[in-house]
């Protein structure tokens, strides 16, 4: 006799991206439309415990806060927030350790769109549940402005340029995205060329449209200029730097979630990644 199934919507949702629901013998997607008849198989049901995270005194970076955001400048290698075997050594347990007041979110308190752990630059955070809602409204809207820095392999002819190209899961590799024409989510990112160097490396100014998985780092790996360093996407492209990709969020514009004021923040290039220019220069 069948069993209820009695798991919460983002829990199903997690395991639908994990692989481990199928409808009919096939791998499920969350564009899945369910008939009548459809047979549901459940490989394995994960259904990750809120864990109670440690305080950690990492040094941070705020360039700005008050009674409802921060806004940080998150340093290279640091992961956003904790994960499935990961609790520790990010950049939620430094906020704790800092003493700061988050929003709950479940394992990642505080947190309204994430950088990947090699990719420096702004982030918001939310200190308490309106602005949590207010912020996370607006990037699912695309009223955040996130450009970047991003150092590429060739040289791009185009003085600037779109690309516009659904992304997924990588069927082949659990860790990765891909392009996926048929069920890929709908990508958009622009980007304009700041600099060429040695007729081999281009400087690019991207502005994110819409927030994927990875997206700029899928984006031009697809266009065939891979981020100098990123060790997952791209090949020849780890000359220069080979522990994870030249890409920094420089830029980032919101409206505040209590003031609706609209506000803007920068941060410069960073050392590891202006050694990297001074070098090519």
């Amino acid at each position: 006799m069948a069993k209820k199934l009695n798991s919460k919507r983002s829990i199903i949702q997690n395991n639908i991206r994990l692989g481990n629901i199928l409808v009919n013998g096939k791998i499920s997607h969350s564009a899945t439309k369910l008939k009548r008849g459809d047979l549901i198989s459940i490989l394995e049901l994960s259904n990750p415990q809120v864990k109670e995270l440690i305080k950690e005194d990492i040094p941070l970076d705020i360039i700005y806060e008050d009674d409802d955001i921060i806004i940080i400048n998150k340093s290279r290698h640091l992961v956003t927030h904790p994960g499935i075997n990961n609790y520790e050594h990010t950049l939620v347990n430094a906020l704790l350790g800092a003493n700061k007041v988050l929003a709950e979110n479940q394992n990642r308190p505080g947190i309204v769109h994430r950088l990947d752990k090699d990719t420096s630059g702004l982030l918001v955070v939310a200190k308490n549940s309106q602005a949590l809602t207010f912020l996370s409204s607006l990037l699912s809207s695309h009223q955040i402005v996130r450009k970047y820095l991003a150092l590429v392999k060739g040289v791009i002819d185009e003085q600037e340029g779109k690309i516009i190209a659904p992304i997924g899961k990588d069927k082949n590799h659990p860790l990765k995205q891909a392009i996926d024409l048929k069920k890929g989510k709908y990508a958009e990112t622009d980007f304009r060329v700041i600099k060429i160097y040695q007729s081999k490396y281009t400087l690019v100014d991207v502005v994110l449209k819409t927030g994927r998985t990875h997206q700029i780092r899928v984006h031009f790996d697809y266009i065939g200029h891979p981020l100098i360093g990123d060790f997952t996407y791209g090949k020849d492209n780890l000359d220069l730097i080979d522990d994870g990709q030249l890409l920094h969020a420089y830029h980032l514009e919101l409206i505040h979630p209590r003031t609706k004021e609209k506000m803007a923040f920068d941060a410069p290039m960073p050392t590891y990644f202006k050694q990297i220019i001074d070098k090519i220069s």
